[in-house]
């Protein structure tokens, strides 16, 4: 890559949220020849859609990790736009941190369905459809359901009472109009509602589902809007309420009126 290409693709590219330059404080320094390890690999620098600059400094410690957690903040507000190629090295100058972490957290990412490797340039976003959608809703339906309507019968009161901070934390994200702060709070909470189950691989498997039914869909507008969030965080107070209450039918109700919401 000669200088004026690489000066293009570090002039359109932008950075994720949660992650920062690292130019002064905390910065991983980059390994040695990146671009030639680039030209190598083939991996295109240009043409890039921009994505916006970070926001807060990645530290030394878990680097692959926070730039992994960064990605998918970027996933859910559609910042890393479906259809769309990234490719490691760019994003890696963009970070202040060498390719390899941000290739090794592309390919988790690539694991879990979120993107696909594109051979010599690096890896595109993976285009959802409305059904894609309620495919997943559907099967969180399947999982969830019995499993809630379950533990209706066996947990007691105050233990349904314990989850009230988790539920009122996504009221509060939903007011916020952050779409991966509440993603991340609906996450905690129904995953704290299934560990009561004592089913580790189940609440695995739940998160992943819901991990994957935040992605924005192709040609969407990203992701619901603050009023919608509301809604869906209020459910979650109703469904604790009949939980402690041990109202059978209004839990089945309100469980299963969540799911259909969310697709």
């Amino acid at each position: 890559m000669n200088q004026g290409a690489q000066g293009s693709a570090e002039a359109r590219a932008a950075e994720i949220p949660g992650v920062s330059q690292l130019r002064g404080e905390a910065r991983v320094p980059a390994q040695p020849g990146a671009a030639e390890v680039a030209r190598v690999r083939g991996e295109h620098t240009h043409s890039e859609t921009p994505i916006p600059r970070p926001r807060a400094a990645v530290q030394r410690s878990s680097v692959r990790g926070q730039i992994l957690d960064a990605l998918r903040t970027a996933l859910v507000t559609g910042e890393l736009a479906p259809g769309e190629v990234y490719s490691a090295p760019v994003l890696g100058e963009r970070f202040g941190v060498s390719a390899t972490p941000v290739r090794e957290a592309m390919q988790q990412l690539a694991l879990e369905g979120a993107v696909e490797v594109v051979p010599n340039r690096g890896f595109r976003v993976v285009e959802r459809g409305a059904r894609e959608l309620a495919e997943l809703a559907e099967v969180r339906a399947l999982i969830e359901v019995p499993v809630m309507l379950r533990l209706v019968r066996t947990v007691p009161p105050e233990r349904w009472a314990a989850l009230r901070p988790l539920a009122e934390a996504t009221v509060r994200a939903a007011s916020s109009g952050c779409r991966a702060t509440y993603a991340e709070s609906d996450r905690a909470f129904h995953a704290a509602v299934l560990s009561l189950s004592g089913n580790e691989q189940l609440v695995h498997i739940a998160e992943d589902l819901h991990r994957r039914s935040q992605w924005p869909l192709v040609g969407a507008q990203p992701g619901r809007g603050r009023a919608d969030l509301i809604a869906d965080a209020a459910e979650h107070t109703a469904l604790l309420d009949a939980l402690i209450a041990r109202d059978l039918e209004v839990v089945r109700a309100l469980v299963g009126e969540h799911f259909t919401g969310a697709s």
